[in-house]
């Protein structure tokens, strides 16, 4: 029996989070008794209740449910880097001899059970890891996955076969934050990019290329390590794995050609190393023109990850390319809610500087003539501090700018951090600072063309007023 098996009741504390939620939805499948709390009642925490997953939101000891009032070996209860120590249930269960673990080590514990395909990097898990399993799946390959938004082929961030009891392949994200990676052991692993960022938990620049460094000694000896081209040098040492590189701008193992641009839709050919020739396709004929139904090189890069695990796991060719075609998206990654002759409204999670960089090149592709505004909402102090310059420098794409105070999710209000710290360094022609709450009233006041809101934190639910607005 796995470890994880012998618990019966769940609590998870932070539910609505969309790690947590995942796991909630699997804990369900798998028969047990699921509870859990949040703070806020949103559309995830009303969808667990539909699904028959018991959710409170009061913190107050007296409203846990009565199972979990005394300690039981058959209880378990999983915590997120979300809710604070100070919260009064944290408090409670932390300091009983209840069997109490942090999320990233539950889904370690897991991923023992399976067959693991890990997707880490600073950006583009969430993409690479929905459009692999949108492959997979569609390739009737018996799997579990924990996707870090709501795919929109599947409608959640959590997909398994019917009887996930029965899988035996899960595609999880190996998130860096709180180095929560490092819980994992996979079969097959992808780094798709390595940057500066989670600074409040990392010492620096070096400290997360060495967390990165130390999640690839963790595949499991003959596994595989696939890596973005510009990073692969970070990984020279590590040699009890296959290794194979990728790229959408670069010569590698497995690289893209011969890209043409269609709309909303990418048409491109691959080309293989030798080595990947003689790995991955054993001198077979390779079948090619693919279309990936998004716009970017950064998408196009995230595809190539997940065409290469494919062809590890070996797929038939044909069958990716004809899957491809039907991957329809994650929520908030280049979501187009309008597009129009008189209006286009984009909104995506971009909260990094190059994410920001990548999602804003990418709609300037698209609509190359027509004048950009940007809403933006910083998310964290930290990143703010650590990043004004850097968000300037990336927002200066847009014609007209509109920053909103900061979100800060898990952290406290640090002396002298504000919105200003980033629109100070901004060079754009049009800028202004204002609450979330007066946002659609500035945007009423000017002449929305092309309009993308940006941000990790509830810059989310203005997608809808801002729809109604512009319709």
């Amino acid at each position: 029996m796995n470890k994880i098996e012998k618990y019966k009741n769940i609590l998870l504390l932070g539910i609505g989070g969309i790690g947590m939620s995942a796991l909630a939805r699997f804990f369900n499948s798998q028969n047990k008794n699921v509870f859990g709390y949040d703070q806020h009642q949103t559309e995830i925490t009303d969808e667990l209740l539909s699904e028959g997953v018991d959710v409170f939101f009061d913190d107050d000891v007296s409203c846990i449910p009565h199972i979990f009032q005394k300690n039981n070996s058959e209880n378990l209860i999983i915590y997120t880097s979300a809710i604070s120590e100070n919260n009064s249930l944290f408090s409670f269960f932390n300091a009983k001899d209840f069997v109490f673990k942090k999320r990233s080590v539950v889904l370690g514990l897991i991923s023992e059970k399976f067959f693991t395909i890990a997707i880490a990097g600073t950006h583009g898990k969430t993409t690479t890891s929905a459009l692999l399993t949108c492959l997979l799946k569609e390739s009737n390959i018996n799997l579990t996955s924990f996707v870090g938004g709501v795919s929109r082929n599947y409608k959640s961030n959590f997909i398994c076969s019917n009887k996930s009891n029965d899988s035996n392949v899960l595609v999880v994200e190996a998130d860096e934050f709180d180095k929560s990676f490092l819980e994992l052991y996979p079969d097959i692993a992808v780094i798709t990019s390595i940057d500066n960022d989670h600074l409040d938990t990392y010492e620096n620049f070096e400290d997360i290329k060495s967390a990165f460094h130390q999640f690839s000694k963790q595949i499991k000896n003959g596994g595989s390590l696939i890596l973005e081209e510009n990073i692969s040098d970070n990984f020279e040492d590590i040699t009890h794995v296959n290794k194979y590189t990728y790229s959408s701008v670069a010569i590698s193992d497995i690289y893209s050609k011969k890209i043409k641009r269609n709309g909303t839709f990418v048409n491109f050919n691959i080309e293989l190393s030798s080595k990947a020739k003689k790995l991955l396709f054993e001198d077979k004929p390779l079948v090619n023109e693919f279309i990936l139904p998004m716009p970017g090189l950064h998408n196009l890069s995230n595809t190539l990850a997940a065409i290469t695990v494919c062809m590890i796991l070996k797929i038939d060719i044909t069958e990716i390319v004809k899957n491809l075609k039907y991957f329809k998206g994650i929520n908030r990654r280049f979501d187009v809610h309008i597009d129009s002759i008189k209006n286009v409204y984009i909104d995506d999670y971009a909260h990094h500087p190059k994410e920001i960089m990548m999602t804003l090149l990418a709609t300037k592709e698209l609509f190359p003539k027509r004048k950009l505004t940007v809403v933006f909402q910083p998310h964290l102090y930290s990143r703010t501090k650590d990043f004004a310059q850097e968000f300037a420098s990336s927002l200066k794409i847009a014609e007209e700018l509109i920053i909103t105070n900061i979100f800060p999710a898990r952290e406290q209000p640090i002396v002298g951090v504000d919105s200003n710290l980033i629109l100070d360094f901004c060079s754009n022609e049009k800028k202004q600072i204002c609450n979330k709450s007066e946002v659609l009233d500035v945007l009423s006041e000017n002449e929305i063309d092309v309009l993308v809101t940006l941000g990790a934190g509830d810059i989310s639910t203005l997608v809808e007023p801002i729809k109604h607005m512009l319709n």
